[in-house]
């Protein structure tokens, strides 16, 4: 079965990056490195690719040089069983020099986007009760990192 497999292009610190990436995310591990060879177009020996498992989905970081930063358009979204995980991984991920976005969105040092999202703020924005729903998402909107007392809250009214 062929898989699909994303690819992260960093400047020069892949390999920086993942190591962090595996450190903070369960379930997680460096699976191969390859390296520039003397046909280049990197120096010979630097890193090339590291391929690495996020809680078992397989990824692949490049250097690849500064020509393609990331931006907001493609983000990795983890999904948070609790709040001590959504303040967990938040804090990880900003670790270094991150920045905070909004709706639970954040940039790493890298530039990679994340979205810690709790996996109650699925189920109460999508609740059949459309009211319900609205105040979830109008409070949502108003936070950076996710705080699941406070949807919770919203949803009672």
């Amino acid at each position: 079965m062929q898989q699909i497999t994303p690819c992260l292009w960093y400047d020069d610190q892949a390999e920086e990056a993942v190591r962090h990436y595996t450190s903070v995310i369960p379930n997680s591990r460096i699976t191969g490195t390859t390296h520039y060879t003397e046909a280049g177009p990197g120096t010979p020996g630097a890193v090339l690719t590291v391929a690495f498992e996020l809680d078992g989905r397989p990824f692949v970081a490049l250097n690849g040089g500064p020509i393609f930063p990331f931006t907001e358009a493609v983000s990795l979204q983890v999904q948070c069983d609790d709040q001590a995980e959504v303040d967990r991984l938040w804090a990880a991920l900003l670790e270094g020099g991150g920045q905070e976005s909004q709706c639970g969105w954040l940039k790493d040092r890298w530039g990679l986007s994340w979205q810690i999202t709790p996996r109650v703020l699925i189920d109460l924005v999508s609740d059949p009760d459309r009211d319900k729903a609205a105040r979830v998402t109008r409070a949502m909107l108003s936070m950076r990192r996710i705080d699941i007392r406070q949807l919770l809250d919203a949803a009672e009214g």
